[in-house]
């Protein structure tokens, strides 16, 4: 991979690059239609990453088909497909992880200490080896997009970072690799999270601003929902992820909901006009 990089950019070409875990669907398709529309060439990664999941997480279960993945790759015009093994990404021996402090201590990280350190550590082992031009990454997963911004700041890589906006079914439901485990009921509830993200920005929009308010009725409409329980529902400034009490310009709406055993986590931005 990091010879093919070598030639690429010898030859004056430039790199977009999409890091994905595979069960690859239309956000994915999204991203890799930016990096070949903005880059020379679009590479892709599929790698299930094991130091992002904790003990008792999805890590062995996590959807994986890389046949029909590859087919998607070939469809959408991938250049480059990468599909490291985690032995050579974590060989015997391996003492060197990456820890963003601050940003990744609230919404998902109170409730998976160990991810966001997962998370910083194979994306930054990626970039060494692929050596993008830019990556792009998915604004449903927003605290991990701030990460990896926040990363490549402070550890001066010359890459450039693009947020790409949330794909999302017919029914508002966003794309997700984690919907395939949802059963049909289950699929009919997990809407209630775009839903509950809606009823924030049409408060906002009636002049609520009161972010305890705003809470209480996504909460309530999470709750109408039996199989839904609440991992957390937050507005926060969207540079810091600090909670905020009162929305005075643009706040971050972000939630994590178990639907049964599935975790997923949505979120919307709010703006005061």
């Amino acid at each position: 991979m990091r010879q093919s990089s070598v030639d690429l950019k010898s030859s004056g070409r430039s790199i977009g690059f999409v890091p994905t875990m595979g069960a690859l669907h239309g956000g994915h398709v999204s991203l890799i239609n930016e990096a070949k529309k903005c880059n020379d060439a679009a590479v892709l990664s599929i790698f299930v990453n094991p130091t992002q999941f904790a003990p008792g997480e999805d890590y062995n279960s996590y959807p994986r088909d890389i046949e029909r993945d590859k087919i998607t790759a070939s469809d959408t015009g991938v250049d480059i497909l990468f599909l490291p093994s985690a032995d050579e990404m974590y060989p015997e021996g391996f003492k060197t992880f990456v820890n963003v402090e601050g940003i990744t201590e609230s919404l998902c990280g109170r409730f998976r200490p160990r991810h966001f350190k997962g998370v910083a550590t194979v994306v930054l082992k990626l970039f060494n080896i692929v050596m993008p031009d830019r990556a792009y990454f998915g604004e449903k997963d927003y605290q991990q997009l701030l990460v990896v911004k926040k990363m490549v700041k402070d550890l001066n890589l010359d890459i450039e970072i693009k947020g790409m906006p949330t794909i999302r079914e017919w029914d508002g439901l966003a794309m997700s690799s984690r919907n395939g485990y949802l059963n049909r009921k289950e699929r009919i509830s997990a809407v209630s999270l775009s839903t509950a993200l809606k009823t924030s920005q049409e408060m906002v929009k009636n002049d609520e601003r009161r972010a305890e308010k705003i809470i209480g009725e996504m909460e309530k409409v999470i709750n109408n929902e039996d199989a839904a329980k609440i991992d957390y529902i937050s507005i926060c400034d969207p540079d810091t992820l600090k909670d905020i009490e009162i929305i005075d310009n643009r706040a971050l709406a972000a939630l994590a909901v178990r639907i049964g055993k599935t975790r997923l986590i949505d979120n919307c931005i709010l703006e005061v006009k």
